[in-house]
């Protein structure tokens, strides 16, 4: 009697007839379930296509997202068997979407072990990528490290200033002292270890890089989570096994061969690439802890190190050298284009080295200045020449602009045409040499670029004078009288 007061009893859901659009339905589900089936079906194609293509593992119409919200919505036994009670009790109302659809669905034989073994086929592929290329980027990582000179220099170095610094012959150093370089500072700069480090490296070892470029492989692998990618691999696996069995559950019920040929050959490459990429993930373990060993760590430390710790430390480590690296070197290029202005600063810019070859193309060969006194001894000495001359040595013809009387000098203008020598060519050219020897001035002014035009006016040819002779008023004038034996 207790037993029958006491027993726990599950809530059995009423059937209820609910009108959708004017029209009577029958509504078995939990409202939540249908509510959440009712979005599912929204982003799926009709019923009908999802069953051919459950039954053909038909790829093109039903995506890998269709599938994974079709597992979710799999009848349960206690759900088909109310629908179909359900059907039976209201044989002229129609079901509701949410249970038409898991009606359909139940009709589809070993509907579970289909969709596991269709998800497993198509998930496949970036499941083994996933796993693959974290150990290839580990393998190759350790290949670039273990033959980088750029780390080989700066653990070296480090080593020196280390032992330098703490008066000791150290062999070695664990790799994990590499986070307390950038943390030890001078006590008089206040400069970090590892800028000294770069200092040093950067001067003694100038071919070197910046390490962090040359290890990406390492810096990938920081980003992997191990232990992770090693439970993924047992979940590929015990995958693999599932979809075995359920391709054991589909074959009792398959009509179609050709459907069952090609499963179980894709399921046999499955296994065979999960063996040979757990004994790769196997010996790149090794050679990691063989790489530990390599790096100075003890055999009973190496099997507890994790690879990320490793991997995220070198990382952290280059990333932070890259960076100093780069703030020594600019510091270098200042300091060394300061002492360039240093040298040339006070000088002119054709003193320097960069332009002196071009100072003494460019300019003409230097006038040797002369005192005044030697500038009227050559002048002297030219005049003496020019009335020791004799009379019929040719002549340019020049003409003098000179004013009336005394009239101001000016320069003498270009020839303009060449005529045979003559004594009035001579009284020309000596004439030009007289007004040049008197007006001469040791400083004279520079001429200006363009010649001011003169008045032609009062212009006189002393060559015309002399040929048609002085009038009587300007005889008289100048004093001139009439002697014995000159003509004018």
């Amino acid at each position: 009697k207790l037993e029958h007061l006491f027993e726990s009893r599950s809530k059995e859901a009423p059937t209820s007839k609910k009108a959708t659009d004017g029209k009577k339905v029958v509504v078995v589900l939990d409202p939540k379930r249908s509510n959440a089936i009712n979005i599912g079906l929204t982003v799926l194609p009709p019923i009908h296509i999802i069953k051919t293509a459950v039954l053909n593992f038909d790829e093109f119409a039903v995506s890998k997202e269709g599938i994974e919200k079709i597992l979710t919505m799999v009848p349960t036994e206690e759900e088909k068997q109310k629908i179909q009670e359900a059907q039976l009790a209201n044989p002229d109302v129609p079901l509701g979407s949410a249970e038409q659809f898991l009606l359909s669905l139940s009709s589809i034989s070993d509907l579970t072990a289909r969709l596991q073994l269709w998800a497993f086929k198509l998930d496949y592929e970036s499941l083994e990528q996933e796993i693959a290329e974290p150990l290839f980027d580990l393998k190759l990582g350790m290949e670039q490290l273990a033959r980088n000179q750029t780390f080989k220099c700066i653990l070296a170095t480090l080593l020196a200033m280390g032992n330098f610094l703490n008066g000791s012959q150290s062999r070695g150093f664990e790799l994990s002292y590499l986070e307390k370089v950038s943390e030890v500072k001078d006590t008089v700069h206040r400069q970090s270890l590892l800028y000294h480090l770069c200092q040093m490296v950067v001067e003694k070892f100038p071919e070197t890089t910046d390490l962090y470029s040359e290890i990406a492989s390492i810096t990938r692998s920081a980003k992997v989570d191990f232990e992770e990618l090693a439970n993924s691999l047992v979940q590929l696996e015990r995958r693999c096994r599932a979809s075995w069995h359920n391709l054991k559950v589909i074959a009792k019920h398959e009509t179609k061969p050709v459907l069952k040929t090609k499963l179980t050959e894709f399921l046999k490459d499955s296994t065979q690439r999960i063996i040979v990429l757990k004994v790769v993930h196997r010996r790149v373990l090794n050679r990691f802890h063989s790489f530990l060993l390599y790096l100075g760590y003890p055999v009973s430390a190496a099997r507890d190190v994790k690879v990320t710790s490793i991997c995220k430390l070198l990382r952290e480590f280059a990333l932070e050298y890259r960076t100093c690296r780069e703030r020594v070197l600019q510091q270098q290029k200042k300091r060394a284009a300061h002492r360039e202005r240093s040298k040339t600063r006070g000088r002119l810019i054709t003193e320097t080295e960069k332009f002196s070859g071009i100072a003494e193309a460019v300019l003409p060969p230097a006038v040797v200045s002369s005192s005044p006194k030697e500038q009227m001894e050559a002048g002297h000495e030219t005049m003496k020449i020019v009335l020791t001359s004799p009379t019929d040595i040719p002549a340019r013809r020049s003409r003098a602009s000179q004013g009336t009387g005394h009239g101001t000098p000016t320069q003498s203008s270009p020839a303009q045409e060449d005529v045979p020598s003559s004594p009035d060519d001579a009284s020309d050219e000596i004439m030009d040499q007289l007004v040049k020897s008197v007006t001469h001035n040791a400083n004279p002014r520079p001429c200006p670029n363009k010649e001011r035009r003169r008045s032609r006016v009062n212009r006189k040819s002393l060559r015309r004078t002399l040929k048609s002779g002085l009038s009587d008023d300007l005889v008289q004038a100048l004093g001139l009288g009439q002697a014995p034996g000159m003509e004018i």
